[in-house]
Parts: C-alpha cells; structure tokens; sequence
C-alpha cells in the first residue's frame, strides 16, 4: 500500500486552490518546507509569506489579510501555532469569525525525535474550544487533500491537523464534507472512533479482533468539530459499547468530544485511547507508538480486554 505524510498534501492542496483563485495566500513561520507550504511559495512567490518564527504575529497578519479580502492560509507546526498562538487565534480569527485556516503540521507524537516540547497532543482540544473554529484531523494523503479544497468555500476559522510521518493511503471519497464521519467497516460488538492516522491502525487492530470472532465497527471521523453526531449515535445505539482512538491527549479531543454528545443524547460505555495525560518523549515514531500503546496488537489487546472485562 502506497504511503505518505498528510502534510504532503497541505502543500499540493494548497497549489490547486492557489491556482483556481487569486485571492488565496500563504503564510508560514520560517518551517515552510516542513510545513509542505513550500509548495506554495515555488508557484506564487508574490503571495507568499515568510513571517520568520514568530506565530503569533502570522496569525494577526493572515487577520488583517482576511479582513482585506484575501484567503489566508496560515501554517507551522501544530504545537505552536495552537499554543505559542492561541491568543491571537482567539482574539484576531475566532472572535470576529474571520475565514482564515491554519495548518498544524508535525502533530501528535508520530513527530519521533523531536521529543515531547515539539509533539503537540492538546492542540484538538486547544482549537475545539474556541467559539467559530472548525477542526479537521484527516486519516490520510487523499482526505488532507479534499479537506484542503473544501475549506476554500468554508465560513470562518479553520484549524486542519497534518503529520510528519508517512501514513497508508486507503480512503477513496471524492469529496470532503465538514462534519460527516464515514463508517469504514461495519460490526456488531463496538464501535470504535477513530481521526488522522489512527483509523487505517484501528482497522487493522478491527482484523486482529475479527479473528477472535469480536466484530468491531470502525468509523473514521475527520471532522471533530462539528461532530457526526448522527453517525456516531447510530453505531452506539447498534453496539452499544464505544471506543474513541487518536494520536493526542484522551482529555479534550475527539474521545472528548464523543463523550459529551453520548452522555447527554445516549450515555453508553466509552473508553477513551490516547495520551493518558502523560507527554511524549524523544524517539523514532515506531518506537514511541510500541511505548504509547498506538500499535495494532496494542489497540486490539485494549479492546479485548475491555470487552471481557
């Protein structure tokens, strides 16, 4: 199966929507050919933006752009365009609900060697709490692109979550749509939730299962705010027992999310699988999945365990 890194597709992504309207410009703070937006400054470097390592100002610059007219496209890494930033996020983007979409890349702690101060685990819950903000975490290459081109014609802040690391490419949609979830294998045990690369490592871990005759439903859900609030309740009601998995702390984000829907519309057993409060560490991406329990053997074992307990 071919495999590649999510923010690959930010860069192609960006490229397209650059060539089908004028008004689209990107920025980004001196991490450009991390970032992919690279790709952008090579076809339009008159509407490209270095602003240097300083996030907080990109943010407030790809503001004044938006109120201008432009379609600010703002990117660096998620841990600190969420965090070094949040502020002017807030203030400059949310509250006056301007359309500006940033770009995290190197999410998660899939991030590898950088070590824990780069790994962004809370930026879901960071950008989920902010009023206006849409939050995107795609599964793979082909899912950031679509994200990408719909978020043009999105109203409002826009915050999509890319990876460093090379990922499957397994989806086949031909279209994004803010705020639905996909059921991407069916079952009758429980339902297990899934964003960003977890969902192909969460099939896998569903194939592990179905050999111990556990059938597991498994819905990649890339739009967590707004949530797929209807998708997600149907597969409760039919399995009642639900399990959310992502690559970021279990406080706040999309295991988050599904808990405060459930337990006020169809409070039901969930079991969250993530950071368990904890920070990441220096070391290659394996590694720290086997350490952090983010395999599939690890993830079906948790399920397993679960289930018979």
């Amino acid at each position: 199966m071919d495999k590649k890194a999510t923010r690959e597709a930010y860069g192609k992504a960006l490229v397209d929507i650059g060539k089908k309207d004028e008004l689209v410009v990107a920025l980004d703070a001196d991490l450009s050919g991390s970032t992919k937006s690279s790709e952008f400054k090579k076809a339009y470097p008159h509407r490209f933006f270095n602003m240097g390592i300083a996030e907080s100002n990109m943010v407030d610059v790809a503001a004044g752009m938006a109120l201008s007219g432009l379609k600010p496209y703002a990117s660096s890494f998620a841990v600190f365009v969420t965090g070094r930033a949040f502020e002017p996020v807030r203030q400059s983007i949310c509250y006056p609900n301007l359309h500006v979409v940033l770009c995290g890349s190197h999410s998660g702690i899939s991030v590898g060697e950088d070590g824990g101060s780069h790994q962004a685990i809370v930026d879901i819950a960071l950008m989920r709490s902010l009023p206006n903000m849409k939050v995107i975490v795609p599964a793979d290459y082909n899912e950031t692109y679509l994200a990408v081109v719909a978020s043009l014609d999105m109203e409002g802040p826009v915050y999509i979550r890319t990876s460093r690391a090379k990922s499957p490419i397994f989806t086949d949609d031909t279209t994004f749509k803010l705020g639905k979830a996909k059921v991407v294998k069916e079952g009758k045990d429980a339902t297990v939730v899934a964003c960003g690369m977890m969902t192909y490592i969460a099939l896998e871990a569903s194939e592990l299962l179905r050999k111990d005759g556990i059938e597991i439903e498994v819905i990649n859900s890339p739009s967590i705010k707004p949530l797929d609030e209807e998708t997600i309740y149907n597969s409760a009601k039919k399995t009642n027992r639900v399990f959310s998995i992502e690559e970021h702390s279990v406080i706040g984000g999309l295991g988050g999310a599904i808990s405060e829907f459930l337990s006020e519309h169809y409070p039901v057993f969930i079991h969250k699988i993530g950071m368990d409060d904890v920070f990441g560490e220096s070391g290659t991406k394996d590694d720290l999945f086997c350490k952090y329990g983010f395999t599939k053997e690890a993830i079906a074992k948790r399920i397993k365990d679960k289930l018979n307990g």
